[in-house]
């Protein structure tokens, strides 16, 4: 069962219909990536399961039961717009979000000491906010949504204002959540954080979504059939023979080897390809090419009456 569930969720605006019955099923304890491009609906989506607004129609689920105003106690939720008080110091804004959150002043000093040691800014306790650089304040905003420890964390463009080292940290931090029983909604644009972190992904379009399931499910169903080789031997030879039995996609010299990629019509299969070339050449690696979540954005994007398909896990 879903710990979160999203059931028929529609939301309009004047002349905009920002979602179109939109349904997700969020795994417990997983990653669940929310993708589309910007104007998608995936805001609104997340605003909706914050209960910062309503939909106008659908229903909302966790653990089996409607979601009420007071589980929002047991969120985390990172905005992609920021905002900490700039004129308050980093320590006492912290302190004064955490008891909101429901922590006694004693657990809040503790846990925020153990996270700002964790992240190298207990030195910024008693400066401004607006002293921060925009990665210093992502930091503090990050701590502060899972401080209280809660079930669902929801980040929204997590990784945005980041350079590489300080976003390789927030994903390793992101992936302990998880390991400690956190259930993780995270939405981004950037493509390789969701092949490295999610287990499933909802890619949302004009309001609707389009697909759902397992990442490596919705990458398989947009497979081409294409096969890469790495090999070595005689290259004429083995380039003829693949052309004479399948789709010679791409030939090239790889230092000491080759690699060849071909693609296979559905009733052929990699064993067919390796027998064919196996007596002529020393194969190294044989591998199905799947396309990375970047291709299968753009290639859904772009088809715009694509309909909405559900993988199975």
């Amino acid at each position: 069962m879903a710990f979160l569930e999203a059931r028929g969720i529609v939301k309009r605006y004047v002349n905009h219909l920002a979602l179109d019955k939109v349904e997700i099923d969020v795994p417990q304890n997983s990653i669940y990536g929310l993708l589309g491009p910007n104007g998608a609906g995936k805001t609104t989506l997340i605003r909706i399961i914050n209960r910062i607004t309503g939909p106008d129609e659908g229903t909302l689920m966790i653990d089996g039961r409607p979601l009420k105003n007071s589980d929002i106690r047991d969120f985390g939720y990172l905005p992609e717009e920021r905002g900490l008080y700039k004129k308050m110091k980093v320590g006492e804004q912290a302190l004064y979000l955490a008891r909101l959150k429901g922590l006694s002043r004693r657990d809040a000093l503790k846990r925020l000491k153990y996270w700002f040691e964790k992240f190298e800014i207990q030195s910024w306790w008693d400066k401004k906010v607006e002293e921060l650089s925009k990665g210093m304040a992502q930091k503090v905003q990050f701590i502060v949504t899972v401080l209280h420890e809660p079930a669902l964390l929801i980040f929204d463009e997590p990784f945005s204002g980041f350079d590489p080292v300080n976003a390789a940290l927030l994903k390793k931090e992101i992936l302990k959540l998880k390991e400690k029983g956190a259930t993780i909604i995270f939405s981004t644009h950037n493509m390789a954080s969701v092949e490295e972190l999610c287990d499933h992904i909802s890619l949302i379009n004009n309001g609707k979504a389009m697909i759902e399931g397992p990442t490596e499910s919705v990458r398989r169903q947009f497979r081409q059939n294409l096969v890469s080789i790495d090999f070595s031997g005689n290259p004429e030879t083995i380039e003829k023979i693949l052309s004479n039995h399948f789709v010679l996609h791409r030939f090239e010299a790889i230092n000491d080897h080759f690699n060849a990629q071909v693609k296979i019509r559905d009733d052929q299969s990699i064993n067919q390809v390796l027998e064919t070339i196996l007596s002529q050449c020393h194969i190294h690696q044989c591998q199905e090419l799947l396309p990375s979540m970047n291709d299968v954005f753009i290639q859904v994007v772009n088809q715009k009456t694509t309909p909405s398909q559900k993988q199975e896990s």
